[in-house]
This record gives C-alpha cells, sequence and structure tokens, in this order.
C-alpha cells in the first residue's frame, strides 16, 4: 500500500466535493431557506402559512425571523400573564386594599410593592436578553445590533 497515493487521492477527492454547512436541529428545527420563515413551526389547519402583512416575505433573514418570532412568543406570554392578572385581581380581595376595576389597580399599589414589581419585570427581561440576545459589541453596533444567538430557539428561556 501506497501511502503517498491515498494521500494524494484523498486530497483531490476533497477538493473536488462541496461541503454543506452543518446546521444543528434546535428543539427539532432545522432552519430551511426554501420554506416561508425558514419552516419554523406554527403554521396550522386551515389557514396554513399566513402572513397578510408580508412580516415573513422571501430576503428577509434567519435573524430577523428569529427576532420576529421572539417578539410574538414574549408578548403573547405578556399577554397570557395579563389576563390572568385581570381576573385574580377583579376576583380576590388585594393584599393591599386595592380596589376598584383592573385597569385601575395598578396605580393604586404602594411605592414598594410596585419597585418589586418593576424589579422582578427587569430581572426576567435581562435573563431573558442574556440567554438569547449576542452581547453587544460597541466598537461595532452594526454586527450585534438586534442580533440572536446561533443556538438560541426563539422563545426558548
Amino acid at each position: 500500500i501506497d501511502a503517498d497515493a491515498i494521500v494524494a487521492n484523498a486530497a483531490a477527492t476533497s477538493a473536488t466535493t462541496t461541503t454543506t454547512p452543518n446546521i444543528t436541529p434546535l428543539n427539532g428545527w432545522t432552519p430551511n431557506e426554501s420554506l416561508p420563515c425558514y419552516g419554523l413551526p406554527g403554521s396550522l389547519p386551515p389557514t396554513g402559512y399566513f402572513d397578510p402583512l408580508g412580516f415573513a416575505q422571501n430576503g428577509i433573514s434567519l435573524n430577523e425571523i428569529k427576532r420576529n418570532r421572539e417578539a410574538e412568543v414574549m408578548h403573547g406570554r405578556v399577554a397570557m400573564i395579563a389576563t390572568v392578572g385581570y381576573f385574580v385581581g377583579e376576583s380576590f380581595p388585594s393584599p393591599f386594599g386595592i380596589t376598584g376595576p383592573a385597569n385601575d389597580q395598578l396605580q393604586q399599589m404602594p411605592l414598594p410593592a410596585f419597585i418589586l414589581l418593576s424589579t422582578a419585570i427587569a430581572a426576567t427581561e435581562l435573563n431573558r436578553a442574556r440567554i438569547g440576545w449576542v452581547e453587544p459589541d460597541f466598537g461595532n453596533w452594526s454586527k450585534t445590533l438586534w442580533k440572536l444567538r446561533e443556538g438560541y430557539y426563539p422563545g426558548d428561556i
């Protein structure tokens, strides 16, 4: 067996073959450029893929699609928590003596409780940013502004 011939054959073979990037699935999803929204799960019958305003039109980058999905998921979670807050706030007595309709209850909170609530929201948002978003590069904002991490699945905190 001629070792030089094997090395030369391997080099010639690797020079003529093209390599495809190794894309690792994120929560079972592998981005596919040929599909709307890069194939992100979420289209359901009977409407299927539904984008009347064109947020996911052709030409939008994978990062933009992931960023839009991140916003969609997080706003949905906030809306669900707010809905529960409305029902609980109007159904049960408050420990702070807050009364009236839910729309008027936030401004009735005592300042220490409001500061605690604001701190909890800020800590949650900072943790989400730490997990999903690329750290800012103050020397070159255009590289890191609005950029999600490569291995981050939108909403996966």
